[in-house]
């Protein structure tokens, strides 16, 4: 009997309704009449799912005593037994209960299949083995239960049960997943919608990574080499020429076009590892292809025709962008281009663009001086083992060890030959070649100490010895130059993907820059100049290092950066070939100087628009909001000043107390103008101590009455690393306003809880709510949402509260509450997880 088939699927979170979708998949079965049992289904008392196992026939399931308990897992004993057509199996990442047949319900799965029982299943994407790293550092969750990918991928069939986080969130405040007393709790943890999200998006990239290697399985299976175009994947081919660029762009257009479209850019290097392209310039496409979404190949090959096809081919690509060759026209007689031989054997399945651009035409000029300097000391080296080298195996032959025969004695010298190639290239070695044979020839070759032959066969012997010495030097040296130069390479090619590195973070040092440039070609000094005109004098943008100069002119190397800007460095003068590295740091330290300047400007354009909005929102605060206590103080005092009015203690009592309210309310406001104020200056500095959450939060709650909050504070809650003074201020401003819009009866909950490497504590009213476009716009100062009477406040309490919050290195952020209301989120670090931070308070900031 054969095995049986899997099917699964697959869901990025629970509740999108997998276990729903296959018992649906169940009934369709039943109805056309296959036999199918209900091997395992897990509804977790979800009235919908619950009614879907109506009419569908349960093997009953195993019970298992453990640890004084008794658990029920799947009875895979008696479904062997039952040998249905399909077995529904819920929860494929599911441990059993120790005991149990097998460890793992994928195990108890396996055995179905291995029976020939097909089995339909579900499984989130959360419980795949390769996805347990990722999920924890989106969710904060580590999934214990967890499925290897192997086991899902052998799968014939995965579905992907699909829903946006949005509808997700809403079936779980609407009851339909979990039950209403974990419903707040699941919506402000795992289902968040952040977290959904990255779930979902995980799930579909999953999903679609299977589906292409179906599909390349199945053109493999088949043996078929067409392209399919199920999307377009378009393949440019760079030479690592300058006309790359314009090819990636072209390319971007096209896959603009069309929906899902792909670029992948591939580099055909020569098989002997050596390239004779620029590594800038392929640094440089590099960047642009992947800021453009597509990716960079680099590929060996002996024909570049062949690699290219082969390589489109074998990713399935629909389109092939190439340059217009830039050889001369003259030399296409000879053999013709690689665009043009692409075009001829790439077939009816794929389209050849072939795109014109500056370089076309003007020929690829003189190769790049490949031969890099040996060194005088090598050079030196090379000299002595060619000439003095075979002079003295001359004497020795003679003295020592005469007559050991012609061949022996030429084997001897080409050793000398080889030697002379690896220290000092070819030039000694020939010269090496020549005086051995002269010296062959001279005191080994009859008739002795005369330069004659007289054997023809000592003629054919010598000839043979210089040529196979001329040869083997040539090799040799090649290779060692070609050793040096690839080693050379190399370092180009580390320095210019620590360029691009710098780039993608965004790191914008100029000194750090400067300083590596200056490490890197051992310099005494390295300085950035600029001048606003040609008539101006240079300035010093940035330097680094000892000497450094004020004029191009004065330095050792220089390299002009544009119109008015140069790099300058002293110590020694560097050869040509280190300029094209020279050059991709001298555009970065451009580039980094002008970000620089950019975000200077930025912050101070920031700053005075901030400063301009807080100066004008504070006079209207001051024309209204601080002068209402104010004048119910003046009424308060003049009419108990007053002789004409005989006040009742009552009434004495009542204006007393009003003027207590009115200098509450004075002080209250002008605390936390100071706070803002303080906070825009920067004079807010923490002092970051270990503390625990109950001993701060019940500090917070005295400015409210007492049965307006009701408070959850677990003692068993980790220490938190933060200043107890400004958390205390953020949370007391946090629940004054959550108390401030909760409707009457109706207590805020304040309550906290761990998660990963956090604490959190949660705010939540009942109130009208916020919406979501305005939940950041609360937290900007001298904002009040909705309604609010002009008389409640300046508008400065979320925001003093956001400030303290952020400054002692935690968050603040806003959620709606399920049922209505709105949840304010404080995320505290756990003291441990980041080290404490200490700092001397100034006199101006009191905590």
């Amino acid at each position: 009997m054969g095995r049986g088939k899997l099917r699964i699927y697959l869901g990025a979170a629970p509740g999108v309704g997998k276990t729903y979708a296959m018992l649906s998949e169940a009934h369709r079965r039943t109805e056309r009449g296959t036999d199918c049992v209900v091997g395992f289904v897990e509804h977790h008392h979800r009235p919908r799912t619950e009614v879907m196992l109506h009419g569908l026939e349960l093997v009953p399931r195993r019970e298992i005593a453990y640890r004084g308990s008794t658990f029920t897992e799947m009875d895979v004993d008696a479904i062997l037994a039952r040998r249905p057509a399909v077995a529904l199996v819920d929860e494929l990442a599911h441990t059993n209960v120790p005991g149990s047949r097998n460890a793992k319900r994928w195990q108890d799965v396996e055995e179905l299949l291995q029976a020939g029982i097909d089995v339909v299943s579900t499984v989130n994407i959360q419980h795949l083995e390769s996805l347990g790293d990722v999920v924890e550092t989106i969710t904060g969750v580590r999934q214990r239960e967890t499925v290897p990918d192997e086991v899902a991928r052998r799968a014939d069939q995965i579905e992907l049960v699909d829903m946006s986080p949005q509808a997700l969130r809403r079936r779980m405040a609407h009851g339909n997943v979990y039950k209403p007393d974990k419903v707040d709790a699941a919506l402000s943890n795992y289902f968040r919608p952040g977290n959904l999200t990255a779930l979902r998006e995980l799930a579909l990239l999953w999903v679609a990574d299977r589906v292409d290697e179906y599909l390349q399985e199945y053109r493999g299976e088949h043996n078929i080499r067409s392209t399919w175009q199920a999307r377009e994947r378009i393949v440019v081919g760079l030479t690592g020429g300058p006309e790359g660029r314009t090819l990636i762009r072209r390319a971007a257009r096209l896959a603009e076009k069309g929906s899902g479209g792909e670029v992948l850019a591939v580099y055909i290097a020569a098989s002997d590892g050596l390239t004779s392209a620029s590594p800038k310039e392929l640094a440089v496409q590099r960047t642009l292809v992947e800021d453009l979404g597509g990716t960079f190949h680099h590929v060996i090959g002996d024909s570049v025709p062949d690699a290219l096809l082969e390589f489109a081919r074998g990713c399935n690509a629909t389109q092939i962008v190439l340059g217009v060759s830039r050889r001369r026209s003259w030399q296409s007689v000879f053999r013709p281009g690689v665009s043009a031989t692409v075009a001829r054997e790439s077939g009816p399945d794929l389209d050849v663009h072939i795109v014109t651009h500056d370089e076309a035409a003007k020929g690829r000029g003189l190769p790049v001086a490949r031969g890099a300097r040996l060194g005088r000391s090598r050079i030196i080296w090379g000299w002595v083992a060619g000439i003095a080298g075979p002079a003295l195996l001359t004497v020795l032959l003679n003295q020592i060890v005469p007559d050991i025969g012609l061949a022996n004695d030429m084997l001897l010298f080409l050793t000398f030959t080889v030697a002379a190639a690896l220290f000092g290239g070819l030039l000694p070695a020939l010269a090496s070649a020549a005086f051995g044979s002269l010296l062959l020839n001279y005191y080994f070759t009859p008739p002795l100490h005369e330069f004659t032959i007289s054997d023809p066969k000592n003629i054919v012997a010598i000839a043979i010895f210089v040529g196979v010495a001329v040869s083997v030097a040539s090799v040799v040296d090649l290779a060692a130059r070609r050793t040096h130069q690839a080693a050379r390479l190399r370092a180009e090619s580390e320095i210019l993907s620590f360029l691009a590195g710098s780039v993608l973070r965004g790191e914008d040092s100029l000194d750090a820059l400067l300083e590596r440039l200056r490490e890197t070609f051992a310099m005494q000094s390295v300085v950035l100049l600029e001048r606003t005109s040609e008539v101006d004098p240079w300035t010093t943008a940035a330097s680094v290092g000892t000497g450094a100069v004020s004029r191009p002119e004065d330095a050792d190397v220089d390299l002009p950066i544009g119109d008015n800007m140069a790099l300058a460095l002293t110590g020694r003068v560097l050869p040509a070939e280190d300029r094209r590295v020279l050059g991709a740091f001298a555009a970065q330290a451009a580039v980094v100087l002008d970000r620089q300047r950019l975000v200077d400007q930025a912050e101070k354009s920031r700053g005075l628009a901030e400063a301009n909005r807080i100066r004008t929102a504070l006079l209207a605060a001051v024309s209204h909001d601080l002068r209402t206590p104010l004048a119910g103080i003046k009424a308060s005092v003049s009419s108990l000043r007053s002789a004409d009015v005989e006040w009742s203690e009552e009434d004495k009592a009542e204006l007393l107390e009003g003027i207590e309210d009115g200098a509450d309310r004075l002080a209250a406001l002008i605390g936390n103008l100071l706070d803002m104020s303080r906070l825009n200056t920067g004079t807010v500095v923490p002092l970051i101590r270990e503390t625990d959450l109950d001993e701060v939060v019940p500090m917070a709650l005295g400015g409210v009455p007492e049965d307006s909050v009701l408070l959850d504070i677990p003692e068993t809650l980790p220490m938190i690393a933060v200043d107890r003074g400004l958390l205390e201020r953020a949370v007391a401003n946090i629940v004054e306003n959550a108390v401030k819009y909760s409707p009457a009866g109706q207590p805020v909950n304040v309550s906290a809880s761990a998660l990963a490497s956090r604490v959190e504590l949660r705010v939540v009213d009942r109130g009208p709510g916020v919406p979501d476009e305005a939940k950041d716009r609360i937290f900007e100062p001298f904002q009040r949402h909705g309604d609010a009477p002009r008389g409640a406040g300046v508008g400065l309490g979320l925001a003093v509260a956001r400030g303290f919050t952020e400054a002692i290195g935690g968050t603040l952020t806003a959620e709606d509450t399920p049922g209505g209301g709105l949840t304010m989120v404080i995320t505290l670090p756990i003291a441990g997880s980041a080290p404490p931070v200490t700092a001397e308070l100034p006199t101006s900031a009191v905590t």
